[in-house]
């Protein structure tokens, strides 16, 4: 399984396409070309740096089997990143919480 951070809005249409687009909080699959993910513990350090200032994240946790996933470095580290949209069904858990919170993982 590889995780996920996104917006609630971003999430929602998602679920409405049947297909999560978005790259980043503030970028798209189309502009970046593959979805940012993390590893189990990469999801903190993903969380502190690009959505600690919001009020409610969603993190998804999603079964990589059938997608196109390549552990490609940034920062010193291999991070998982998915070529292509990941099909709402390949989401296996959704979690909303507050950064501040404990991660729900």
């Amino acid at each position: 399984m590889i995780y996920h951070l996104t917006t609630p809005e971003a999430w929602a249409e998602a679920q409405q396409s049947g297909r999560y687009e978005r790259s980043t909080r503030d970028a798209t699959l189309a502009e970046v070309g593959f979805v940012h993910c993390s590893e189990r513990d990469q999801v903190a350090r993903t969380l502190g740096a690009f959505y600690a200032d919001l009020d409610e994240v969603v993190l998804l946790g999603v079964d990589e089997a059938g997608l196109d996933v390549r552990r490609e470095p940034a920062d010193g580290q291999l991070f998982p990143h998915v070529y292509g949209p990941i099909p709402v069904a390949s989401v296996v858990t959704v979690a909303v919480f507050a950064p501040g919170q404990p991660l729900p993982l």
